[in-house]
């Protein structure tokens, strides 16, 4: 690590406490003008440091770019190898970078800003910097290549979890992989998987996840579907926190995934049960109303002329009526 890096992780374990330049010098093994400069190339990165005489430097309480050490101080246990971008084309594209050159799960990519976000269908994910929490994090999956759609499940719900320890907002989950609050689009969540040929089993998968997090002007196109988690009310730390929690829970949720430890909680938080819905799966289509929800987190839906069916795949959109 370098100087940089370990000044600016001093200073986020103490963030809005001052720490001498002669204190972090000593620590370091460098001259104070070191300190200096390196605390004037993190200024210039975009972090607030505050300067005082006698004091000597903060990491101001108000800053919100995110940094490895001001996600770090927040993980519960360890493993974790954590990429932080200023601008990525793609989270998951980055981490599949790591995944082929041989890196470890539970390394992840997060990005201040995605150029060419995605979500399902290839769809693109609004992501404009610094307002959201862009994150994709690399797994090697033990169970069965069947068992994929159970990390996006798994994340859904670790998602929500996360949401609310910090936020206090009460999530939801629309089938597949949407997150919402109040109604409204807050999160999506796309896995890709990489099989291997030699077992037929998985090579790797990531697992990305898109928050909107911040207050924000959204494209028309998405206004009045989309919202952020925390509105006007933004607190300190937001987004670290949340990509810290969302790493924790996650993590726990994943490890049980043969134990199906998720499944409790991600039918609890069903936006769609009882609901009337419009069905898109591959050729299906129609209006139908949801009945019940699987062990394999299959839909089942009754369509308008009775007929019932279980859906694996595909989406659904809430009626209004």
């Amino acid at each position: 690590m370098h100087l940089k890096e370990n000044v600016l992780k001093s200073l986020e374990e103490c963030r809005g406490g001052y720490l001498s330049g002669e204190e972090l010098a000593e620590k370091f093994g460098v001259s104070r003008n070191a300190v200096w400069k390196a605390v004037k190339a993190l200024r210039k990165d975009g972090y607030e440091i505050l300067s005082a005489v006698n004091r000597g430097y903060a990491l101001s309480e108000g800053n919100d770019l995110l940094s490895e050490g001001g996600i770090q101080k927040y993980l519960r246990g360890d493993g974790y190898r954590l990429t932080l971008l200023k601008s990525a084309g793609s989270t998951n594209d980055e981490a599949k970078k790591i995944a082929e050159a041989g890196g470890a799960e539970w390394s992840a990519v997060i990005a201040e800003e995605q150029t060419a976000g995605r979500g399902r269908y290839a769809r693109p994910f609004y992501s404009p910097k610094g307002e959201g929490l862009y994150i994709s994090i690399l797994l090697r999956p033990k169970f069965p290549a069947a068992e994929t759609l159970f990390i996006t499940t798994s994340a859904a719900v670790a998602v929500c979890e996360a949401i609310e320890a910090v936020s206090g907002q009460s999530a939801q989950i629309k089938w597949v992989n949407d997150v919402l609050i109040g109604g409204k689009k807050v999160c999506g969540i796309l896995t890709e998987a990489s099989f291997s040929v030699e077992n037929g089993g998985l090579s790797y998968a990531v697992v990305g996840i898109g928050v909107n997090v911040r207050e924000q002007s959204f494209p028309p196109e998405l206004q009045g579907i989309a919202a952020s988690v925390f509105g006007k009310n933004y607190p300190p730390e937001g987004r670290a926190r949340i990509a810290a929690e969302i790493l924790n829970r996650f993590r726990g949720y994943y490890e049980k995934i043969p134990e199906r430890a998720f499944f409790n909680e991600y039918k609890r938080r069903s936006a769609v049960l009882g609901k009337r819905v419009r069905v898109l799966s591959g050729n299906l289509q129609g209006d139908a109303t949801v009945l019940d929800l699987d062990e394999n987190c299959f839909l089942k839906v009754r369509f308008d002329d009775g007929t019932e069916r279980l859906l694996s795949s595909g989406e659904v959109s809430v009626k209004i009526q």
